[in-house]
């Protein structure tokens, strides 16, 4: 059965309407700090397994 355009448009905004009336904001504790220590070890990361990188994949 295949979904036309409009139902998929009408569900979207319902989503959209739905996610509106109930969202919450939020605190947000993901900071830059915590960025930098993920990036280093995704770079220790790379540098011991070079054959995963996305790098290599690519070649």
């Amino acid at each position: 059965m295949a979904v036309t355009d409009r139902e998929i448009r009408d569900r979207l905004r319902a989503f959209e309407d739905r996610y509106n009336a109930t969202a919450q904001p939020f605190q947000w504790k993901f900071t830059t700090s915590h960025l930098d220590d993920l990036l280093a070890r995704l770079d220790r990361r790379t540098a011991d397994h070079p054959e995963e990188s996305s790098a290599a994949l690519a070649a």
